[in-house]
């Protein structure tokens, strides 16, 4: 892939995949930064990036692993600066009450029917696709989306925004 070509790779790419990893993490500037840092990865690699080849994909599972390795991190950290210590990150509110909604209700699931449901759903994949990008069986990637479309339809359920403040009522 030459340099013009990732630029616009990167230029219609990005805002989608930020999107996606938004889904997935439930913070927009985490989001942005593991995209962010995926496609400065893929430039040191550009030249053996095939357009026809789903580069699109490889970003993608890339800002994964970073966002679940920046998790373990994290997790890590607070759990050694004790609990009497832990703090709440801020997060960025989204544009719609319904887009809160479906993040937070997102949030509640278990990573792997998150990711499913996002690369399924969001990301337009196949069930064998999603099965190659997350390492599950295809098996297991059907039960994980019918779990958390089950999951996801009660949760969605249970929430109502309120009218004056923008947020929910659960």
């Amino acid at each position: 892939m030459t340099s013009q070509e990732f630029d616009a790779f990167y230029a219609a790419s990005f805002p989608r995949l930020t999107g996606q990893l938004y889904a997935i993490t439930g913070d927009w500037s985490e989001a942005q930064d593991v995209v962010q840092e995926a496609f400065i990865r893929a430039w040191d690699r550009r030249r053996t990036l095939d357009p026809d080849d789903a580069p699109e994909a490889w970003i993608r599972t890339t800002a994964r692993r970073l966002a679940h390795s920046r998790w373990r991190r994290l997790a890590r950290g607070l759990h050694l600066a004790g609990r009497h210590h832990r703090q709440e990150l801020p997060t960025v509110e989204p544009p719609t009450e319904e887009h809160l909604m479906l993040v937070a209700a997102l949030r509640d699931l278990p990573e792997a029917q998150r990711s499913a449901l996002v690369l399924h759903h969001m990301c337009d994949l196949s069930v064998e696709q999603v099965a190659a990008e997350t390492g599950a069986g295809v098996s297991a990637v059907k039960s994980r989306l019918a779990r958390g479309r089950t999951a996801l339809a009660a949760a969605l359920a249970d929430r109502t925004p309120t009218s004056e403040e923008g947020k929910l009522r659960v």
